[in-house]
């Protein structure tokens, strides 16, 4: 999707912050209108139950500047993110929070370096508020083997982001990997630096997250680790699985065939030569789970253009004139 002439598209979930899209609404535009450059300010109503779907509404009558994006029904952080990238037209997709833990005064400082000609730059986050045991260190284990497992250098994932339009609208996400945009784009081979960024507590309401994330957050790494080894081919992985499977199993077997030839030795019932059987057994099992998930995966590449959301309407004020 062309920019349509949009230098900024800043991309924000919203699920039931009714207490603060009224302040973060001033705040952005403050600052995005203070840079003289094109902006729309890209608001997703991620099914919230409380009046927040309304303040977008009358927002998007009042300002041209704002898009309104309806989710059918509450899909998480994620999936609001992919839906708000995916109507996002600038030349520049700004991904920031609604509740201002991510502050709109640090805007310029992430299109600054993007000028620079990055394709990602990241908010790197100092003097967190946050609590360190449920908070802060579970972001410090999980960012470190984000970065151990795909190669990319930066150091705060997840939050504040500034990305090459056309890159933030040819990601394809799955639930969960918000947190993972960088090194995502780092695969695509894409350029990034980081800029330090504040980060203030909530301006109002409670934080829909806790502890458990960190159980989710450790699946992702894996799945990662999994595409950023073996660049997104399971029988890569699977098949060196079978492959020393297999090899344990005919070195077993050559034991066995050895103590039969030379002493004489009943193979049947010797443990070896059953464990030989079940190795050659979980070889085969392992290979064919590995061609199985790449017919999968060729699948899946070809039905790319489908995605895990489903948009009720999309609100722009031109749109009605």
């Amino acid at each position: 999707m062309k920019s349509q002439g949009i230098d900024i598209s800043v991309v924000t979930p919203m699920h039931n912050e009714e207490a603060c899209i009224h302040e973060f609404y001033t705040r952005v535009s403050a600052v995005l209108g203070s840079l003289g450059r094109s902006y729309e300010i890209v608001l997703v109503n991620d099914g919230s139950t409380d009046t927040t779907g309304q303040i977008i509404r009358d927002l998007c009558r009042t300002d041209a500047h704002v898009v309104g994006v309806f989710l059918s029904r509450n899909r998480g952080q994620c999936n609001a993110i992919y839906a708000g990238l995916q109507q996002s037209r600038g030349d520049n997709v700004l991904i920031m929070d609604g509740d201002l833990q991510h502050k709109p005064e640090d805007i310029p400082a992430l299109l600054a370096r993007m000028a620079e000609g990055f394709d990602l730059v990241k908010g790197r986050r100092e003097n967190r508020q946050e609590s360190l045991v449920l908070r802060r260190l579970p972001s410090r284990i999980a960012n470190y083997l984000l970065r151990a497992t795909s190669g990319c250098p930066v150091h705060d994932m997840g939050g504040f982001s500034c990305i090459r339009g056309e890159v933030a609208r040819a990601l394809r996400l799955r639930a969960g990997q918000h947190r993972l945009i960088p090194a995502l784009v780092h695969l695509m081979g894409g350029s990034m630096s980081e800029v330090p960024t504040s980060a203030p507590p909530r301006f109002a309401g409670k934080s829909h997250y806790g502890l458990g994330r960190s159980i989710d957050v450790l699946f992702d790494i894996i799945m990662l680790w999994f595409q950023a080894s073996f660049k997104q081919r399971p029988v890569y992985l699977l098949g060196r699985i079978s492959l020393a499977l297999f090899g344990l199993a005919s070195l077993l077997l050559i034991w066995v065939l050895a103590g039969k030839l030379l002493f004489g030795e009943h193979m049947g019932t010797r443990p070896p030569f059953l464990i030989s059987i079940l190795l050659y057994l979980g070889s085969l099992g392992f290979m064919t789970t590995g061609f199985t998930l790449e017919m999968l995966s060729i699948t899946q590449d070809a039905v790319t253009e489908a995605k895990p959301y489903m948009i009720r309407e999309v609100i722009r004020k031109e749109d009605e004139e």
